[in-house]
């Protein structure tokens, strides 16, 4: 069993940046590759990034790729989102997941823990 709290989320405007961070509380942390999703009121749960469970691989959804950086660190059981030049589309709740797949990992269903979800809203 893996427990996941997100922190990090709130209000900002339009260019600015969040970095939002995933505790887990499992030991076998280090063995799960980790994603976040977000979704918007009246949306499905939208892919935004994930790390493999050794840090060195991500990969990103285009919509955020080259603003968004997943980052981890295993000896804190955390993963991190920092999210960099934020528009107001990015508004939605985020959640960090945990998957042992290796692949197809945009789809929601193979994720097997996930968290509660932090609000990010983006003014214009």
């Amino acid at each position: 069993q893996v427990q996941l709290v997100e922190s990090g989320g709130g209000l900002v405007q339009a260019g600015g940046s969040l970095r939002l961070s995933c505790s887990a509380s499992a030991r076998t942390f280090s063995s799960y590759n980790m994603g976040w999703f977000r979704q918007a009121p009246g949306k499905e749960r939208e892919f935004v990034a994930i790390i493999m469970w050794s840090g060195g691989t991500a990969y990103y959804a285009d919509s955020v790729k080259g603003r968004f950086t997943i980052s981890r660190d295993n000896a804190k059981n955390t993963v991190y989102l920092q999210m960099n030049s934020l528009k107001p589309e990015d508004t939605a709740v985020y959640y960090c997941a945990a998957t042992k797949y290796g692949s197809s990992w945009s789809l929601p269903s193979l994720y097997a823990y996930w968290g509660q979800g932090t609000q990010v809203t983006v003014s214009s």
